[in-house]
């Protein structure tokens, strides 16, 4: 009988600990994710860190070094994808300030964290398929701002500018985006790029950012989007600043170059300089 019982707790132990993961929702090691994000977030909690860019700050580094990887929220059917073990420059941002607004909220389970990702990454925070998904960083911003879930304080920061742009590079590219071969697919996203035709933003220059006063307005914890010259799209890349003890705003990233998420080495300025394809920076603020 003890026999029995010892192979039966062996058996209990190596079964999937996250039989009670809902539908629609997929990770890449369920039990492996729900435990670290447990962690992470039960860490988060008893810190009681109060501001939202420290606490997204403080989240974000513990990323630091996992694998780089693309595509992952790509599949054939649309899930509430959780990776913790690779990440790309989004769902690297969206990782951090889900568990950010998780542990804002003082709770510290997986399940809670699961609504507010789905909130961050989906239209009304409900996930409607492959089109509800946030492609743009101009419809992100747009709708979880208006849902109180972010600010954009870009137009806050020292010598802002702005930038006119149709934002349709999905459609115009549709070749290489899977779900756009379905029909349907495809005139919901062009229905979501009409909405932004003419589309005007404010950006701080590459240009600018070495100046002492837009430094100062930057916080550890800000999330930023790096905008393209590209005329049909908005941001091309995303990050979470990081700021020196001496006040120096660095990226901390999911680097494609360097395969893994990382603090940039230079400065946020001197990056953007060596990345000519960047016009500036668009700065948003996670809300409690």
């Amino acid at each position: 009988m003890r026999l029995l019982i010892a192979a039966a707790a062996v058996m209990l132990a190596l079964a999937p600990a996250r039989a009670d993961v809902p539908p629609g929702v997929r990770f890449g090691d369920a039990s492996a994710d729900t435990t670290r994000i447990n962690e992470i977030l039960a860490d988060a909690v008893a810190r009681n860190i109060s501001s939202p860019q420290e606490r997204t700050a403080y989240i974000a580094r513990q990323f630091i070094g996992i694998p780089y990887q693309g595509h992952t929220l790509e599949g054939p059917q649309e899930f509430l994808t959780v990776r913790l073990d690779s990440l790309d420059c989004t769902t690297f941002v969206e990782t951090a300030m889900a568990l950010s607004a998780t542990a804002g909220e003082k709770r510290t389970s997986w399940r809670d964290y699961l609504y507010n990702l789905e909130n961050l990454r989906y239209r009304g925070g409900k996930l409607d398929g492959y089109p509800s998904r946030l492609h743009y960083i101009c419809d992100w911003a747009v709708d979880n701002a208006h849902r109180g879930n972010l600010t954009d304080v870009t137009d806050r920061i020292p010598h802002c500018s702005y930038v006119v742009r149709s934002i349709d590079f999905m459609s115009n590219h549709r070749n290489s985006y899977p779900a756009l071969k379905d029909s349907a697919n495809f005139a919901r996203i062009r229905g979501v790029e009409m909405g932004y035709r003419n589309h005007r933003f404010p950006y701080i220059k590459s240009s600018d950012l070495r100046m002492r006063d837009v430094r100062d307005a930057l916080r550890s914890g800000d999330v930023v989007g790096l905008v393209t010259k590209l005329k049909d799209l908005d941001v091309t890349h995303m990050g979470i600043i990081i700021k020196t003890d001496d006040g120096v705003p660095h990226l901390l990233h999911a680097s494609s170059s360097n395969h893994k998420v990382e603090l940039s080495a230079a400065p946020l300025d001197e990056f953007m300089k060596r990345n000519p394809s960047l016009l500036g920076i668009r700065v948003f603020r996670l809300n409690d």
